[in-house]
């Protein structure tokens, strides 16, 4: 296997569970969201994954919190790939869950993610019914959105495999393999080939590790041939052993310099969209983007 050059990093920056009493750094209003991008964007990131948060920090399934979010990264980083959030973890109703679907305009998202299983966290259930998949898959589609096939363990991988059989799934297919969190894969040998040997073919993939897994799982895609997701919605700290914080920038950075150690560099958004297989994106906007 020839090593690819270029790597994608995949900016998760907010999640649903960080807050900044524990998290200072954490960006939660769009401003801060679309801050924090930018300068991930400078450092490598070529693609956000968004959740929305409300001012009081607690997550929102609201549209019009995810169109000003996108808009504000939009005017910071005309050039990233917009992704959304549709996680059942803290509802689970369709109507809720699709809202961000529905964005449209210059901010509108080229990828949402769409989780391919229930699962427990150590804080409680997410619930993704078969009925529940097959509906936002089929939204996303009809909206012209690329599902972000969430993983956690090869489970998942052989249900993908079922919904591409129905044509539930038609592709490009990129998977987020989600390793180290309690209830599901964590990260080994094992774990990572059985749901490497599992995907679809001509499927672009992604490691991210929970918590103190995160530079672990993210070094050992990048060794692989792979690409990451990195942030503070998956680990918190820069440093687990004095729980030192981390921030977005600084995450992004480190697993730059880790890769560049071997041979291997971030692509710009417009290469993640060819490695993906998403199509060009040109974005009408005032701001200003100096190429990386």
């Amino acid at each position: 296997m020839t090593m690819p050059d270029k790597f994608i990093a995949n900016l998760c920056p907010t999640g649903m569970i960080p807050r900044k009493a524990k998290v200072p750094d954490v960006p939660t209003t769009p401003e801060e969201i679309a801050a924090d991008v930018r300068r991930c964007r400078d450092a490598g990131a070529s693609m956000v994954h968004l959740h929305a948060r409300d001012d009081d920090e607690e997550p929102t399934w609201r549209k019009e919190v995810f169109a000003e979010i996108c808009e504000a990264v939009v005017a910071e980083a005309p050039d990233m790939i917009l992704v959304v959030t549709t996680s059942g973890r803290n509802w689970n109703d369709f109507a809720r869950r699709s809202e961000s679907l529905s964005i449209t305009g210059a901010a509108k998202p080229e990828l949402a993610s769409l989780t391919l299983g229930s699962m427990n966290f150590p804080t409680g259930p997410s619930i993704n019914s078969p009925e529940m998949i097959e509906q936002l898959a089929t939204t996303m589609r009809d909206n012209g959105i690329t599902p972000e096939l969430e993983v956690f363990d090869v489970g998942m991988v052989n249900y993908a495999n079922h919904l591409i059989a129905k044509g539930v799934l038609t592709g490009p297919h990129y998977f987020n393999i989600l390793l180290g969190s309690r209830g599901t894969a964590d990260v080994s040998a094992a774990n990572a080939a059985a749901c490497l040997a599992s995907l679809p073919s001509e499927s672009t993939w992604a490691f991210a590790g929970i918590g103190r897994f995160q530079t672990a799982a993210n070094t050992l895609a990048l060794s692989l041939g792979g690409h990451v997701r990195v942030g503070l919605e998956d680990n918190p700290y820069y440093d687990w052993r004095d729980r030192s914080p981390a921030t977005n920038p600084r995450l992004v950075e480190r697993i730059v310099r880790i890769a560049a150690e071997l041979g291997r560099e971030p692509a710009t958004p417009e290469e993640a969209r060819q490695i993906i297989g998403l199509k060009p994106v040109q974005r009408n906007t005032t701001a200003g983007m100096d190429a990386r």
